[in-house]
């Protein structure tokens, strides 16, 4: 088992982060990160997989117009939601976010914004899963846009350089983004994801072994029957450097993950994590930290939703 660690990240935050600030709803709703991890703790507990599907969901809702909340927003007949772009389709954990919501709705009405609730909750599931407990800074306020033409994250078959544009566009280097997808240690993908990598023939950078495994378990994969593998064949549910190991040993599933081992631009932070533990858990809370405050809508920017899949004022 690991012991519990817990790191203040005051030092990760620079200027243009001062207006989020840790314990934010301190005087405002003392209950809210109580909360938030109750309903964590319990969700985990049903369902070891909602750590993975949380960081989804964070990363696709920062990567769009920043930390705003609006990939919770739902379609309606006269408009499309960020929720419906393809990208988005396998996001999940929604209905996490709405029981935290509800609570805190009543406990402490218009206070506590749908893109914190997104940031906290994503934080306690790593933790619940053996990561690292950061503080966050809080105070974000809710988008009053959201719209699927401008999803755009990087996919999965994209090269280290390919994908380096979509981070370095969001104001994140190198570095946070090899370490950032060291979140797939909980992840899973649908075989439709690295299908190319089984039916081009035989893929040099993957372990012989895994890729007969995957042949098995993806067969001739077809849009009615897409199986899902996890990302981290070794450690599935725990959030550890196991990640890196695996790609160490080209038992990385997706196309991006296994490149991350064999370009010259990032196998030396593989190499570092795959032997520190610790400092892959340390640098990964500072690299959350600094993802959760890209674009974030602060005072008067926003709104703070009294139902985090509609606005509050809906067209």
């Amino acid at each position: 088992m690991k012991i519990s660690k817990i790191l203040i990240f005051f030092w990760v935050l620079p200027f243009a982060f001062a207006e989020l600030r840790v314990g934010f709803y301190n005087s405002t709703c003392e209950s809210a990160e109580t909360v938030v991890h109750d309903v964590l703790q319990r969700r985990f507990s049903e369902d070891r997989s909602i750590a993975a599907a949380l960081l989804r969901m964070h990363f696709h809702d920062c990567f769009v117009k920043g930390c705003d909340a609006s990939i919770l927003i739902d379609s309606t007949t006269n408009r499309t939601s960020e929720k419906d772009a393809v990208p988005n389709k396998t996001v999940r954990g929604y209905e996490v976010i709405d029981e935290v919501k509800k609570i805190l709705e009543e406990a402490c009405p218009s206070t506590v914004s749908c893109a914190d609730i997104i940031a906290l909750a994503t934080r306690d599931a790593v933790a619940l899963a053996g990561g690292i407990r950061y503080m966050i800074p809080t105070g974000r306020r809710d988008g009053l846009l959201s719209d699927p033409s401008l999803v755009r994250v990087p996919g999965p078959s994209l090269s280290v350089a390919g994908a380096l544009q979509f981070f370095t566009a969001k104001g994140l280097t190198l570095d946070d983004m090899a370490t950032l997808l060291g979140a797939h240690t909980v992840g899973s993908a649908h075989c439709s994801f690295f299908q190319n990598r089984l039916t081009n023939g035989v893929d040099p950078t993957m372990d012989p072994a895994l890729e007969l495994r995957l042949l098995q378990i993806c067969g001739s994969n077809s849009n009615s029957s897409d199986p899902s593998v996890f990302l981290d064949q070794n450690s599935s549910f725990a959030f550890d450097n196991g990640f890196y190991k695996e790609v160490m040993m080209r038992r990385g599933i997706l196309h991006l993950d296994q490149q991350l081992a064999l370009d010259n631009m990032t196998r030396g932070v593989v190499e570092s994590y795959a032997a520190n533990d610790s400092d892959f858990q340390t640098k990964f809370a500072a690299a959350m930290v600094k993802m959760g405050a890209i674009d974030v809508l602060l005072d008067d920017e926003g709104e703070v939703r009294a139902n985090c899949r509609q606005f509050n004022n809906p067209l």
